[in-house]
């Protein structure tokens, strides 16, 4: 995790294993591969689509952000943070967590992170 007054973050494996895992990338990013169980919405609609995660999340439940390496995530954390919704960013990526060997499922197989 990160010092006070500084954006939350995790890496790949510090994620709980029950973690809520939005990914923020963009629809091709997703097809080729992601988490599975992972709420996506893309950054570029996520303002319009974030009632989609509040419907999600119980009361104090903390969201975990992740995008390809960690810089879109950091920008969703940062605004759901000012919504007053518990989210982390996940540092790394979904890079890192095809480097931490987690599994991925995809709409073309195999499964990989563009």
């Amino acid at each position: 995790m990160s010092a006070p007054g500084q954006l939350p973050q995790t890496d790949i494996t510090s994620l709980p294993a029950d973690a809520l895992l939005l990914d923020v990338r963009e629809q091709d990013e997703w097809d080729a591969g992601h988490a599975e169980g992972a709420l996506h919405i893309p950054m570029s609609e996520f303002v319009g689509r974030l009632g989609e995660l509040t419907e999600r999340l119980d009361d104090g439940e903390r969201v975990y952000v992740v995008c390809r390496v960690g810089g879109r995530s950091a920008q969703v954390a940062a605004y759901l943070l000012q919504q007053g919704i518990d989210a982390v960013n996940v540092d790394g990526g979904m890079l890192a967590w095809e480097q931490a060997g987690k599994p991925l499922v995809g709409d073309s197989e195999p499964a990989f992170v563009r």
